[in-house]
């Protein structure tokens, strides 16, 4: 997450003239309109996936790709072999998806431009996308009144933005969560994260569901932004968490992209303490990572893993499965098991269900949120619960109006391997409604 959680309100733009909010659209992201043509190379179109103009649905994923941070190809990949799919049974009602993508380049200025083409290019949506940057980019989706359907849960705006409908809970729910799946088998619980904004309303949330489990507050250990190496880091955080002796201590590093060069400083100083466990959420830690540092006999077995949808292998995956097979087989790109890709296979299925209920009617980016807006429920197969978008949802009182599915999977790696922890997922709602994040 960026930035500090904030509640606001932002009137929304349905009972403006469409003209109106276009002009406006072009007024809030002048500064994106500037940067985009230098930016063009990282915005593309998918060709081959529509029919003519008139009988086509334009829709929009963006996701950062190349940059020496965090990555999500397989977002944009996943988003491809899904509209391939539509589109190989005759498009909804008839008509075929046309997939536009962007990359973000894990910028502010990126994230604009991305925004500002898909108001150029008259989106009916955003979908199924990643980036940190939501104070760049809402503003021109707002100001077109173009959906974001689906994003990663990576910035506070998608759960406050009435443009935003989240499928997920983003790193609100899989800390608390985490918090209480720790509760009942960790000693003393380190909290190691980063000594930013950001970072300073993680431990009310990891401490939120410690303290709905019972168990005392973590310990809150900062750690500068910029660091190359966490040796210092690690030694204190092994020898806080295991200051009781009669108990197992756990380490819960919160990172980001530097999570993976502090478990390499870590494994180093957890050598002669045995019971330190580390525990993650799905953000930070996934089975690549996993395989990467050592399986069965690296820093995370026996370890919590909290996310939002089930293991890979539960069946409720299956037919994602089989549409990557088919259209996408050998795209190294996606990973059945990387949540950007899930999370993108999720945001598709509650747009097909859009189109589908606006039928043979107009569709553009109104239709799209107005029939969103009216109760419309989607079902995604049991991976997440029902999905529908009240104008104010159960947390808009916690600063959170947008967030519906609080869901969380505790997970635990066993031989090397995420597995379910619980058989049903834990609902955060009301421990965030409680939570003290002020």
């Amino acid at each position: 997450m960026t930035g500090r959680l904030r509640t606001f309100s932002i009137t929304l733009r349905s009972a403006l003239p469409a003209t109106h909010r276009r002009v406006r659209a072009t007024a809030l992201s002048a500064a994106a309109m500037t940067v985009c043509a230098s930016l063009a190379a990282g915005c593309g179109t998918i060709p081959g996936m529509s029919a003519s103009a008139d009988d086509t649905i334009k829709v929009m994923t963006w996701a950062p790709q190349g940059t020496s941070a965090t990555n999500k190809p397989g977002m944009p990949a996943m988003a491809s072999a899904y509209i391939k799919w539509i589109n190989s049974q005759g498009g909804i009602h008839g008509r075929k998806l046309k997939l536009v993508t962007c990359n973000d380049h894990n910028s502010s200025v990126g994230a604009a431009s991305c925004a500002q083409r898909a108001v150029d290019e008259d989106v009916a949506a955003v979908v199924g996308s990643y980036s940190q940057f939501g104070d760049s980019y809402f503003a021109p989706l707002e100001g077109a009144a173009i959906p974001y359907i689906g994003g990663y849960g990576a910035s506070n705006e998608e759960f406050t933005s009435p443009v935003s409908y989240p499928v997920n809970g983003g790193s609100l729910t899989l800390l608390a969560g985490l918090g209480e799946a720790l509760a009942d088998s960790c000693g003393p619980v380190t909290l190691v994260r980063p000594d930013t904004i950001a970072g300073d309303q993680l431990p009310q949330l990891l401490d939120s569901g410690l303290r709905a489990g019972g168990h005392a507050k973590a310990i809150d250990q900062l750690a500068a932004e910029n660091l190359t190496e966490y040796d210092a880091q690690s030694q204190k955080a092994v020898e806080s968490a295991s200051s009781d002796p009669s108990r197992t201590g756990c380490v819960v590093p919160e990172l980001g992209g530097r999570t993976a060069t502090f478990m390499d400083s870590f494994q180093r100083a957890r050598q002669g303490h045995p019971t330190v466990k580390t525990a993650a959420e799905i953000g930070s830690v996934d089975q690549t990572v996993i395989n990467s540092t050592g399986g069965a006999r690296g820093p995370y077995e026996g370890s919590y893993i909290t996310g939002w949808y089930p293991v890979a292998s539960d069946r409720r995956w299956d037919e994602m499965k089989k549409v990557i097979n088919k259209e996408a087989f050998g795209d190294n790109r996606i990973d059945p098991a990387d949540a950007g890709v899930q999370t993108t296979w999720i945001a598709y299925q509650v747009l097909t269900a859009a189109l589908e209920k606006i039928g043979d009617g107009e569709v553009s980016a109104d239709s799209v949120r107005r029939t969103l807006n009216d109760g419309l429920k989607v079902s995604t197969g049991g991976l997440t619960p029902s999905l529908s978008w009240p104008y104010q949802g159960r947390l808009a009182a916690a600063g959170f109006a947008r967030l519906v599915n609080a869901d969380v999977n505790v997970q635990t790696v066993k031989g090397g391997l995420l597995q379910s922890a619980h058989q049903q997922a834990l609902d955060m709602t009301d421990i965030l409604e409680n939570a003290d994040l002020s």
